[in-house]
């Protein structure tokens, strides 16, 4: 948390004594700087006062331009220029939220601190779209280059990937390569990440695009997805179940986590209870159409190498393997011994 050396609530007080008494209960109400919190639409003061939305959009603007050609503005300058020094530390671009939030966690004050970065003309608001949160910019040039480096960030995500934050850091690094070696430290690094609304963490710390399943996890399913990658090697669905309870601090019941395997199309059964990910070249289905796929690809082999070939995608005995290639139904043997499908 920043501590500022000034109270905001008095540089407010300072700027709205100026106005007309309708000017400044229309910005106390539109910044929610009075009793209540609570910040009200235009439509909601327009009924009020008995006047239109755009009417009361005027009065709001008139307000603010009055505010910064009157003498508390200039004799508020101090108070401009500690925020804009937070800002520029916080790396001259900053979502709205994550600024508030390094100031303050009392909403009265972090509306104070909102309506000077409104009134000051340091500041420059990026309202929200569909890439980015609400951010406060001191530098356009350097919003724009920000900005522009996540865009080609996103674009070089599928959402398939999942990337460990210090690899995600590094890449955004490259596109930033011409700006200032002060803001090339990773807790900057992460805040303008925080600004992009298309990529996110995961419950692990990893990065990918926010609508991915396996960022925005949402059930037992994508928590098991997480664990049995960073796991690596298939796990019993017990095991896999008591993973994802100490990982993510959350109780889950082996037969949930069982059902949910079973539904979802990324996990393979690979033996007994055992499940592997299919983005380990595992392929669905029993041994026999394990057996299957490997001689449709492959064409007739010897029973040594259909054994080999089968372990590899499944934790079974040689027994049932061998037990399968006796079904002549779907299996014939050659005169040199080797299966072929019926």
């Amino acid at each position: 948390m920043i501590k500022l050396s000034f109270q905001p609530k008095d540089v407010t007080k300072k700027l709205l004594g100026g106005l007309p008494g309708r000017s400044k209960d229309v910005l106390t109400k539109r910044y929610g700087l009075g009793k209540t919190t609570d910040r009200m639409t235009l439509e909601a003061i327009g009924r009020e006062y008995s006047i239109t939305r755009e009417r009361v959009r005027q009065i709001e603007e008139y307000s603010l331009n009055t505010i910064r050609k009157s003498d508390s503005y200039k004799e508020s300058e101090k108070a401009f220029a500690e925020i804009k020094g937070v800002v520029d530390e916080l790396g001259s671009v900053v979502s709205e939220t994550n600024l508030l939030d390094c100031v303050s966690d009392n909403q009265n004050v972090r509306n104070h601190i909102h309506f000077i970065l409104v009134v000051g003309d340091q500041f420059f608001k990026f309202k929200e779209d569909d890439n980015f949160s609400h951010r406060w910019v001191t530098d356009k040039n350097l919003a724009l280059t920000v900005e522009n480096s996540i865009i080609k960030l996103c674009d070089g995500l599928t959402c398939y990937d999942i990337v460990p934050e210090s690899e995600l850091i590094k890449t955004f690094m490259d596109h930033l390569k011409d700006i200032s070696s002060k803001y090339k430290t990773d807790e900057t690094v992460k805040r303008w990440l925080a600004l992009s609304k298309k990529i996110a963490k995961n419950p692990l710390g990893e990065w990918g695009l926010a609508e991915s399943s396996n960022i925005n996890v949402k059930g037992i399913r994508d928590l098991a997805y997480l664990v049995l990658r960073r796991h690596g090697s298939p796990m019993h669905f017990r095991e896999l179940s008591g993973k994802i309870s100490d990982t993510f601090k959350k109780k889950v019941h082996v037969a949930t986590t069982h059902n949910e395997l079973i539904k979802d199309p990324r996990f393979v059964l690979v033996g007994r209870g055992l499940y592997a990910l299919k983005d380990w070249g595992y392929s669905a289905g029993v041994v026999k159409d394990v057996i299957r796929q490997i001689l449709e690809k492959d064409g007739p082999l010897n029973k040594e190498d259909i054994i080999k070939k089968v372990l590899k995608e499944r934790y079974v005995k040689e027994n049932t393997i061998i037990v399968n290639l006796q079904n002549q139904k779907a299996f014939k043997r050659d005169k040199v011994g080797k299966y072929y499908l019926a």
